[in-house]
């Protein structure tokens, strides 16, 4: 059996569900149905808008963001879909820090949900570096259906890898 890169840490039954979804070509229709709203945010200000958003809504209390864009270097299958960094520089006599959000481009074209699922995955990081029980705590009291978004989206990245190859 060929190896599912986005869901080799899952269950052989629920692989197995998921090879027979995209070997039969159904896999597309599946999250077509289960996620047909797209979003209008196309660009790094509109993005930014959202994620601040989301983050007055969910971390008033948390530092500051100064920037969120998306990011066409951000390599899916490096397992980067979105990054979160604190620069750092020095301004007169004060070391500055500035937290930025990075989103990977494929989202431009994204579902709405998976969106919102990375960019709730990346403020999470403001509060919680590591991803442990806390830090998808706060995920899932941002997102209350965190973890089938994550899911999700592996299936929509596979669908994307399969039909590009398909394509090619």
């Amino acid at each position: 059996m060929d190896p599912l890169p986005y869901l080799a840490g899952y269950p052989a039954d629920v692989q197995m569900r998921v090879r027979a979804l995209r070997d039969t070509g159904r896999l597309g229709d599946y999250l077509a149905q289960r996620y047909p709203e797209p979003h209008a945010i196309r660009n790094d200000r509109q993005l930014y808008d959202y994620v601040q958003a989301l983050k007055d809504r969910y971390l008033r209390q948390s530092t500051p963001l100064h920037k969120a864009i998306y990011d066409a270097r951000l390599q899916v299958l490096k397992h980067a879909l979105g990054t979160h960094t604190t620069v750092s520089r020095v301004q007169g006599g004060r070391l500055k820090a500035n937290r930025e959000i990075r989103i990977a481009s494929v989202f431009r074209e994204a579902p709405a949900a998976f969106l919102e699922m990375i960019v709730v995955h990346e403020l999470a990081h403001l509060k919680e570096s590591d991803h442990n029980r806390a830090f998808y705590n706060l995920c899932t009291h941002m997102s209350p259906d965190y973890h089938q978004l994550e899911f999700d989206l592996r299936l929509y990245l596979m669908h994307q890898d399969t039909a590009s190859t398909t394509a090619g």
